[in-house]
Order: structure tokens, then sequence, then C-alpha cells
């Protein structure tokens, strides 16, 4: 078989891609020119584009087409500018100007909106647009021919209630005396300032009057500034004024605003958002959305003949906040079903969720501050308790030391009683003689106060060591405390063979501490030190006690030259418990410890390289002398 060319394969391919392409290229035309439709809608003005309330509701009404139409739409807009002056009818040129511009590609529909826009197209219908439909729009029903529409025309019209504009005033402002009807002198306003009349005349004796409708409206900003207190103003229309000036857009509106010293009132929410208060007023939404849905079904083949609409009324009573907030209009007098629009936000409403988090984290942080502080409650009663029953325990022990001190207390006492009773019985022996050496009985008496002054201070220790007491916390001199304990059991020491050796800090050592307990913690560890001196029958019998200063602690040293500590137990010696007495009960070291640390300060055992233990406690100087060095 021969080999195939690829040149031929290539050239297939090719021809193959052109007639696919050739056979989609016709469908995607056909679908691109549907979907490219186009709807030109022409829309007739009354005074212009930018003339309120018409143009709010022609650029709605733009809007609203734009989005329910499946077509794209093409708007022309036009204006009645001769609708200005007192000649309604523009007369020929301008309609064959119109019928010259759209000869070749006529409108598909054609909006109205406004009086003179739809007076004008009604009065010239046959010569204008004649087969094409019409939508008269935003126009008051007393405007309109009924009789003379045509099958091709559709009206959505609108049914003013001023009457009901007026008493509206009285009810937001029950004290109004007076209310300034704005109205302009184009041919539309003149007509409707009859009408106006009409619909004043019911609440005629409730209040004055007044239309300023010979003077320009610049003269009527001025006189607006002072009008007289318990005044509204009841804007209509202002297109043209006295002189023939033409007020387009915000203008007048804005400049009324900014001057006048009375409240704005109108009939239609084409002048609501910045300068009015409101009321019940025309739904230019409403109206627009309408409109547009009209035209769509129109423009879909619907005839207008088939779309005949009840004239609408105004919407429910809407209010500008910052208007009443200006002029001290309460919301117990707007009337019912009213909405009140432009609110200021309240802070909760701008920064709900920064403030919901604010309070949650202040809920969260009150909650742990009230934990911390009923935690802190039950810390302290516990501190009061453990300091209560450390006190209650540190009685007991300081009893039960004393009782071991017995014999050595009797023993103190006797010789000063002893002595005061040899002194006593030698005096009365002195004093039986014919003739007493008066010298040397003073001297017996002298005697006789040093050794009662002597057993005072003997019971006057004992009692300070036996007496319950709380923990107090005073200044206190740490050498004295020491010098006081070691002359407590000086006389221990004496009949146990042992020498007592005290070397105080020259200087004092003052801290915050009670008294009676570090007494207990020295009287602890002296006796400690004594009773394994002798139970090991030591050679070298010594208990030395240092006092100095380091840095901001006071430092107290208690040395023996007994046996030392086994090594496996300095590491237990301050547990509760532990002893290695034969008849002890294993608290006096752990008492010791609990008394340093409430006094927070430290303790430390150790044995000594010539023998012998150490026992080192470390307590906080008090600041100001801590800080005096």
């Amino acid at each position: 078989m021969a080999a195939t060319n690829p040149s031929w394969l290539g050239l297939v391919t090719r021809l193959c891609v052109c007639l696919l392409v050739w056979t989609i290229i016709p469908s995607e035309f056909a679908r691109s020119g549907q979907t490219r439709e186009i709807k030109r809608v022409l829309i007739l003005h009354s005074f212009g584009r930018d003339f309120r309330p018409w143009g709010t509701y022609a650029k709605a009404i733009r809007e609203n087409l734009e989005q329910l139409s499946p077509w794209q739409i093409d708007i022309q807009d036009h204006s009645m500018v001769s609708a200005r002056s007192g000649d309604e009818n523009p007369g020929p040129p301008f309609i064959a100007y119109l019928n010259a511009l759209y000869s070749e590609r006529p409108p598909d529909i054609v909006i109205a909106i406004g009086a003179p826009a739809s007076n004008f197209v009604q009065q010239h219908r046959r010569h204008l647009f004649t087969q094409i439909p019409l939508i008269l729009t935003a126009v008051e029903q007393r405007r309109i021919q009924f009789s003379d529409l045509p099958d091709s025309d559709t009206v959505i019209a609108v049914s003013h209630d001023f009457r009901l504009s007026f008493e509206t005033i009285l009810r937001v402002l029950p004290g109004t005396e007076r209310i300034v009807v704005l109205n302009g002198t184009s041919p539309n306003e003149k007509f409707w300032l009859g009408e106006l009349r009409k619909d004043a005349a019911s609440v005629q004796k409730k209040v004055e009057f007044i239309r300023p409708n010979d003077i320009s409206f610049q003269d009527f900003l001025k006189k607006s500034e002072t009008l007289p207190p318990k005044t509204a103003i009841f804007w209509h229309l202002m297109n043209v004024d006295a002189i023939g000036v033409s007020y387009e857009g915000n203008t007048a509106l804005q400049q009324l605003h900014a001057v006048s010293n009375a409240p704005l009132f109108s009939y239609d929410d084409g002048f609501f958002g910045n300068e009015t208060v409101g009321g019940p007023m025309y739904s230019v939404l409403e109206i627009s959305r309408l409109t547009a849905a009209v035209a769509i079904r129109i423009l879909n083949g619907e005839k207008p003949r088939d779309i005949r609409l009840v004239a609408i009324k105004y919407s429910n009573p809407k209010f500008d906040w910052r208007e009443m907030q200006r002029w001290d209009i309460s919301e117990r007098n707007l009337p019912p079903g009213s909405e009140v629009l432009f609110r200021e936000p309240r802070i909760w409403e701008v920064n709900h969720w920064q403030l919901l988090l604010i309070a949650t984290v202040i809920l969260i942080q009150g909650a742990l501050i009230s934990g911390l502080l009923h935690e802190r409650r039950r810390r302290r009663l516990a501190e009061v308790e453990s300091r209560q029953r450390l006190t209650d325990l540190a009685h007991i022990n300081r009893s039960s030391t004393v009782g071991e001190l017995t014999i050595s207390i009797a023993h103190e006492l006797n010789q000063p009683l002893g002595s005061i009773l040899t002194n006593t019985e030698t005096a009365e022996l002195m004093l039986k003689s014919p003739s007493p050496n008066l010298d040397e009985v003073k001297e017996i008496l002298a005697d006789i106060r040093r050794d009662d002054q002597r057993a005072s201070e003997v019971i006057r220790r004992l009692r300070s060591v036996l007496k319950k007491t709380p923990f107090e916390i005073t200044c206190i001199d740490l050498n004295e405390t020491v010098r006081q304990v070691m002359g407590f059991i000086a006389t221990v020491g004496s009949e146990r063979n042992i020498a007592l050796k005290c070397s105080t800090e020259s200087i004092d050592l003052k801290i915050m501490g009670d008294v009676v307990h570090l007494q207990q913690v020295f009287l602890n560890l002296m006796i400690n030190a004594m009773d394994a001196i002798s139970e090991a029958e030591a050679i070298e019998r010594e208990v030395s006690v240092t006092t100095r200063r380091s840095g901001a602690w006071a430092e107290v040293s208690i040395s023996d030259t007994g046996p030392g500590i086994a090594i496996a137990d300095l590491a237990k010696v301050f547990d509760p418990f532990f002893t290695t007495k034969p008849q002890g009960m294993g608290m006096g070291l752990a008492i010791v410890r609990s008394i340093v640390e409430a006094h927070h300060g430290q303790i430390s055992a150790a044995n000594q390289s010539p023998g012998g233990a150490l026992f080192t406690l470390r307590l906080p100087i008090l600041r100001d002398q801590a800080t005096s060095v």
C-alpha cells in the first residue's frame, strides 16, 4: 500500500474546518441579531430634564426601563420649553421638527411626563406620532381629557389631595396659624393656583393662607427670613416666578431651605430628601416603576386601550427625621402609619458589633475580676485560718517547750526568791537591835529590790512566751529579740554545761514581724541544738548565735557542736512529723519554717565542716533601713 501524502491530509482538514465555520456563522449572526434588537423610547418633558419633580420621575423611569427590558433601550429626550411661557402652543414648527426627526426611524413608544407635555401631545395627536403608542404619566387626572383618549394611548394619572396636605401640616404643627402656599406663574402653575384655593377652603377657618404670587422668588426669599412665628410653607411648584425667571433642578428649593425661618412641606417625594419635612406624598418610585412596567407590556405587544389604571393617590406619610429635629416636631404628632426616614443611627446601631464585643469583653473581665476577688477573699480567709491554726499550734509548741524548761525556770526563780527571803530575815534581826545600822538596811533593801526585779523579769519572759496572741506584725529589733531568748535559756545552758555565745550586729536590724513567734523560732532552734549536744555527749559543748546584715536581709545563724544532721535527713528536717528524737512529735521545725515563711523569710539547714549543725534564717529588713545604707 502506498504511503499517505501528509499535504493531502492537511488540505482535507482545512476544508472540514472551513465548512464547519460557514455552517456556524449564519446561526451566530441570527442569534446576535436577536440579542441586539433595539427599542426606541421618546420621553417628552414638560419643562426640561432637570425640573423637579418631573426630572426625578424621568430618571427613575429610565432606570426601571433598563432593568425590566429584555431589549436594548435607546432613550431620546425632548422638552416643552414653551410651557414656561404663556403660550402653551409652540406651533407647527415644533411638530414638524419631531415628525421630520423620526420620519425614517420612529420611536416604538412615547412617554409624556407631566401635564404640559401630556396636554401638548393630546392636542396635536392627529399630527404627531399618530400610530405610535403613548403613555401619559405623572399627570394629575384633572389635566387629562379622558373622553378624547384614543386606543393607542394610556394614562398613569395621579389624584392630588391638597386638603389632606394642609390638615397634615396642622396635625404635625398644632400651633400653626398661617400657611404660605408657594406656586409659580407658568400656565400649568396658574391652573393649580385655582385648585389650591378650592382645597384650602375646607381648612380656611383654622388657618390663614398666604399666596405670594405677585413678587419675584428672590423677593420672597428675603421675606422668608423673617416670617412670623407659627408659619409653615407649602411648596407646590416654582418653575417660573412672577417676573418670568425659570428655576431648574434643586436651585429654588435649596435657596429657600437655606434662608427660611419656617418649615417646608410638599405633596411629592420628588421634593423630599433634603429640604422638606414630608407628609402624605406621591411615591416617585411607585409611579416610575409602574410607568416602566406598562411601557414594557406595550412594547411586548399589548394594546394601550387594554391598560386602564385607577388614578394613584398619596402614599403613606413619610417624614425627614433631620427636619423634624430642626423644627422640634414630635413623633407623637405624626399621622398613623407614618414612616420616619434619615434617622441618624444611635451609637449602638452604628457600632453594633464593636459595642457588643466591648460589652462581652467587659462582662468577661468583670466575671474574671469577680472570680479573682472571690478567690482572693477565699485565700485571705484561708490565710487567716492558717495563721490562726499556726498560732494555736505554735502556742502548744511553746507550752511544750516551756514545760521541758520547768526545772530550769523554777531554779531561776528560786535564786532571787531565796535571796529575798534571806535578806528580809536579816533586815528584821537588824531592826530588833537597839541601834540598827540603817546604811546596811538600805543595802539589804536594794538587794531585795534587785532580786525582785530579777524574778519579775523571769516571770515576764515566761508570760511573753506562754501568752496566746494573734499574729501581729510590728517593727522589732532582731538583735534585741535574740538577746531576750538567750537570757531566757541561759540557766538551761548552765545546768547542761553548755556554753551559749551570742554575737549580734553592731547596728540595729529592724524588721517587720511578730516578736512572740520569732522568739519561739529562736527558742526551738536553741533547745534543739542543746538537745543534740546533750544526747551525743559531745566533748565540746557550745551553741553560738550570730546576727548580721546581708544586703536587704537580716541573717541569724544558730550553730552547735553536736553530731550534726544525717545527710539523708537534711531534706526532711522541716517536714511535719519528722523527728529523730525518741519522744519527739516532729512539729517543732515544721512550725519554725511556717513562722519564718509567714514573715516572708527563708530558713535552711546544713552541716558544718568541723562538725555540728547550722541553721540560717533570712528575714527582710525594713525598706527604709535597707535603702539608707
